[in-house]
């Protein structure tokens, strides 16, 4: 009786202490445009929580369904084209740019990964890197859309409504960040209902599940599909914050690249993982290529590849994985202290 209780106590305090910590860490977060009022760190944070976001949705695809992709910049792309070239040529809201983009993202989903699918393993991430090759040489010669040259995003009066903020950082911020928060639930709802299920057991055995009457092509075109909406919303979020855009800045295979480190780093098919590798790859990358200027351009990729050796070597399944085995032994080493000391002498 006395162990249960102490074991209940000890529950209380855990989750007492989960609470705090998580309620600290929302108030810092909400609060940190009033800490840090300097337009670098909000430049950091913003990119934190889009990387995040396309982290998260890239999860969806390459860590639950398994399907690892390397073409993830094509429905970021989509999502900065369609609303910059519909502001542009037709002066359509960007928030209704934003909705056209992730449709279009959606029915360019459905034209690549309906082939795509068709491939397993190494073969279906060299055909989804082929294929955002292909994309974005076609964009670089497609003069309607600006080409090789890009597009200028129109300026626009400063206001929520039009997605325009000239003056500070502080709306894109928050934007960025509610735009995390829907990613988190909406993977979270993917997470734990029937299709979330399916997705992981696709991952696990595809054929296995196809004996089990899992439709893994339709499955696995439902979570390209969720992917690349969220992919898209972050790529008009990104025109909007930067007023520019180009392919080799919005479809270069890097870019597809940094997604999926994000996801992989911090661990895939998980919830958080995404977001804590976000937390430590974009500082990284922007604080070299700030204070090291011109000669350390690549520096960041070095250490990339130095982190995913790191992790692949102690734990393939990212940090979270390396979190939860830490914690395994912790439980595993106070259970065998607690043995020790009960047993009579």
């Amino acid at each position: 009786m006395i162990g249960a209780l102490t074991k209940q106590l000890t529950r209380r305090r855990l989750s007492w202490a989960t609470i705090i910590a998580v309620g600290v860490t929302g108030l810092f977060i909400l609060t940190f445009p009033l800490l840090f009022n300097r337009p670098f760190p909000q430049h950091v944070m913003i990119l934190i929580f889009l990387f995040a976001t396309l982290g998260q949705a890239w999860n969806l695809v390459g860590g639950y369904a398994g399907q690892v992709s390397f073409g993830h910049a094509v429905f970021f792309g989509m999502g900065a084209y369609t609303s910059t070239v519909l502001l542009l040529r037709w002066n359509v809201n960007p928030w209704l740019g934003m909705l056209a983009g992730a449709v279009v993202a959606a029915l360019v989903s459905i034209i690549i990964g309906y082939p795509c699918f068709r491939l397993k393993g190494r073969y279906f991430a060299i055909a989804t890197m082929a294929t955002g090759e292909i994309v974005r040489l076609m964009f670089v010669n497609w003069e309607w859309v600006g080409g090789a040259r890009g597009l200028f995003v129109p300026m626009l009066d400063e206001s929520l409504l039009n997605l325009q903020f000239h003056t500070t950082k502080v709306p894109y911020y928050y934007i960025a960040l509610v735009m995390l928060v829907v990613s988190v639930l909406v993977t979270r709802r993917v997470e734990r209902t029937r299709p979330g299920y399916y997705f992981m057991a696709i991952n696990e055995d595809t054929d296995a599940a196809r004996s089990l009457g899992v439709d893994a092509t339709r499955y696995k075109l439902l979570a390209i599909i969720i992917s690349a909406i969220l992919s898209a919303v972050g790529g008009t979020l990104y025109a909007q914050y930067v007023l520019y855009i180009d392919p080799d800045s919005v479809l270069l295979l890097h870019l597809s690249t940094r997604i999926c480190l994000v996801s992989v780093l911090g661990g895939t098919g998980t919830l958080w993982g995404p977001i804590i590798g976000a937390f430590i790859l974009i500082p990284m990358a922007e604080f070299t290529r700030v204070y090291l200027g011109g000669g350390g351009g690549g520096i960041h990729l070095v250490v990339y590849g130095a982190l995913i050796m790191l992790v692949a070597v102690i734990e393939p399944g990212g940090l979270m994985a390396l979190v939860k085995r830490l914690r395994r032994r912790g439980a595993q080493s106070a259970a065998s202290e607690k043995g020790i000391l009960s047993t009579p002498a």
